[in-house]
C-alpha cells in the first residue's frame, strides 16, 4: 500500500505548484519594475499582521471551543448533548457574513450591557459600546462561526476512534482524562488534522470578511488604496496576490506534516 502511493505521488508531479511559482516570479519582477504596484505592496503589508492575528486568535480559540462542543456533545448527559447540538446547527446554517453583523452589532452591545448591569453591583465604572472594538467584535464572530464546524471535525475524529480500545483503556483502570489524553486523542488527531488544516486555510481567506467592519485588514486597505488612486487592476491583483501566497504556503505546510504523520504511522 505505502509503494501503491509513493509510486502515485511521484507519477503525480505537482504542475499546478509550478505553474503558480511562475506567476508569481512574473508578479514579483512587476513589482520589483514597477512604482505603483511597490506603492500598493507597501500599504497591504501594514494589513498583514492584522489579518495573521485575526486569523490565529480566532482559530485557536474556535479549535478550543469546537473540542469543547465535540466532547459535549458525546457527553452521557441528554441536556448538554442537546444543548451542543443546538448551537452547532444553529451556527452552521447562519451565513459568516450575517453571523459578523449580528454579533458585532447586537451581542457586543449586549455584552457591553450585561457587563455594566454586573458592574452595577460590583461598583466598577460604565463603559460604553463603543468601548468593545470592532477588531475584537470580528475576531468574537469567526470564533463563534468557525467553532461549529470544527465541533463537527473532531467529533469526526473522535467517532473514528474504536470503542473496543477505549473499553480496553478502561478496563485497565486509566480515567477519562488518562483514556482521551493517552489512547483517544493521539489516534484521532490524524483523521482530524487534514479537515483542520482545510478550515484553518479557509479562515485566511473569510477574515477579509473582518473589512465590513471598517477593520484594517489586507481587503479593507485594498479597498482604500483602490478608492484613492483608481488603480483598481493593480490594487486588487495585489490583494489576490498577497492572500494566494499565504493560503498556498499554509496548504504545502499541512501537508508535509500530513506525509510526515503518515510515514511515521506506517513505519509504526
Amino acid at each position: 500500500m505505502s509503494e501503491r502511493r509513493t509510486r502515485e505521488d511521484k507519477e503525480d508531479f505537482p504542475w499546478w505548484l509550478v505553474a503558480v511559482g511562475l506567476t508569481a516570479l512574473y508578479l514579483g519582477v512587476e513589482v520589483a519594475r514597477s512604482e505603483v504596484y511597490a506603492q500598493i505592496l507597501n500599504t497591504l503589508w501594514r494589513g498583514v499582521g492584522v489579518t495573521v492575528f485575526v486569523t490565529l486568535v480566532s482559530f485557536f480559540s474556535a479549535s478550543a471551543l469546537g473540542m469543547a462542543l465535540a466532547l459535549g456533545a458525546d457527553s452521557r448527559w441528554l441536556l448538554v448533548r442537546q444543548i451542543c447540538r443546538f448551537y452547532v446547527e444553529v451556527v452552521r446554517g447562519i451565513p459568516i457574513i450575517v453571523l459578523l453583523l449580528y454579533v458585532a452589532f447586537v451581542v457586543a452591545p449586549a455584552l457591553v450591557d450585561l457587563r455594566n448591569w454586573l458592574g452595577g453591583f460590583l461598583g466598577l465604572e460604565e463603559i460604553r459600546t463603543r468601548s468593545f472594538p470592532l477588531l475584537w467584535r470580528a475576531i468574537l464572530a469567526l470564533m463563534i462561526a468557525y467553532s461549529a464546524f470544527i465541533a463537527e471535525v473532531f467529533r469526526a475524529g473522535l467517532l473514528s476512534v474504536p470503542e473496543g480500545q477505549k473499553e480496553a483503556a478502561q478496563a485497565l483502570g486509566l480515567s477519562g482524562w488518562q483514556r482521551f489524553r493517552f489512547i483517544v486523542f493521539p489516534q484521532a488527531i490524524r483523521t482530524i488534522l487534514p479537515p483542520l488544516g482545510n478550515d484553518f486555510v479557509a479562515l485566511v481567506k473569510d477574515s477579509s470578511l473582518v473589512s465590513v467592519l471598517g477593520v484594517l485588514d489586507i481587503t479593507q486597505l485594498g479597498k482604500v488604496t483602490a478608492a484613492s488612486n483608481f488603480r483598481y487592476f493593480e490594487t486588487y491583483n495585489m490583494v489576490a496576490l498577497v492572500y494566494l501566497a499565504m493560503t498556498i504556503s499554509l496548504s504545502l505546510g499541512l501537508r508535509a506534516l500530513e506525509r510526515h504523520l503518515r510515514n511515521k504511522q506506517n513505519k509504526g
